[in-house]
């Protein structure tokens, strides 16, 4: 009897997690959407290098979510399958998180060269060149987490192509010199963007003092610069996940399971919902297409 009540209990646990999730889930992907369709029908965003990072960070932190949200659905339903299916997710959920990073320095850079050089601009940062920039950056996320998953070795009563495992990153490659080369890595993006965008912010900031012309631009920049800030700090939540586990477990009655949902939740999922949407709404040209693009459907909706 004990042994079915704690079955039923952690049915219904998984059952609660799944509902807040997805629903959470599908709020943001509705939200991206109707940014995506935005920037597709208006030919002076896709004519802008910023909107184009932007557009293609909302395309990024889709997929992170999407595949986060499903490797977290695989493991509270406990499902097993080869390693060859499950590498590809988790490839994809890294490089994805590590390519948030990056596209915040380089929407930080463009802001700087935006202001730094308004007549001279780079041939790299024109709107018709900037995807050389977004397939380096490509590059640089996926490079790192291939060669995470390919050190170390392997059990070799795992096949790769039969044997059914939990997909999680311990489960795949239980090296204890994969979490080593994982948190360089990680330290290495973080401290890099961080650097970039302190030097941005300084120099537009220097800028900005001996313009006497167009400072309204200028000040703009600035406090894009420091919203990509803010946008890195949500995204280096995900770093506590360890430290707020350890000071949670001795206080609260949770299993881990719960706890590790708990983190998943307030330091995955809602900084990543946030961040894109901060940066959308708080742009005055694009919170005007939103809004017209709302009153466009509610007038569909309601046409008397």
């Amino acid at each position: 009897m004990h042994t079915g009540n704690a079955t039923s209990h952690t049915s219904l646990s998984v059952i609660i997690k799944v509902c807040v999730v997805i629903p959470f889930f599908c709020v943001f992907l509705c939200c991206i959407v109707i940014m995506l369709h935005i920037f597709a029908t208006n030919r002076h965003f896709l004519d802008n290098s910023r909107y184009i990072l932007f557009a293609y960070m909302l395309i990024n932190d889709t997929l992170q979510l999407l595949s986060s949200v499903i490797l977290f659905l695989l493991v509270m339903c406990l499902v097993t399958f080869p390693t060859v299916y499950c590498v590809p997710l988790l490839l994809l959920s890294t490089s994805t998180f590590m390519n948030t990073t990056l596209i915040l320095a380089t929407m930080s850079l463009e802001r700087y060269v935006a202001i730094i050089y308004p007549l001279q601009r780079p041939a790299a940062w024109r709107s018709d060149r900037i995807w050389i920039i977004i397939l380096s950056i490509w590059f640089l996320s996926f490079i790192f987490p291939v060669i995470e998953y390919s050190i170390g070795e392997r059990d070799p009563a795992v096949d790769i192509l039969s044997t059914p495992v939990l997909c999680k990153p311990i489960y795949i490659n239980s090296s204890t010199i994969q979490p080593l080369f994982q948190a360089a890595v990680n330290i290495l993006f973080f401290a890099v963007v961080s650097v970039v965008i302190l030097f941005t912010y300084i120099q537009i900031l220097l800028k900005t003092r001996k313009m006497r012309q167009d400072k309204v631009s200028a000040s703009k920049a600035k406090h894009t610069v420091l919203l990509h800030g803010f946008q890195l700090l949500l995204c280096m939540l995900a770093f506590t996940l360890p430290i707020t586990e350890s000071i949670m477990a001795p206080h609260v009655s949770w299993p881990p399971e719960d706890i590790a949902f708990f983190n998943y939740f307030c330091f995955i999922l809602i900084p990543r919902f946030l961040s894109p949407l901060i940066y959308g709404f708080r742009d005055q040209t694009l919170r005007d297409c939103l809004g017209r693009t709302f009153i466009c459907c509610s007038n569909k909706a309601n046409p008397v």
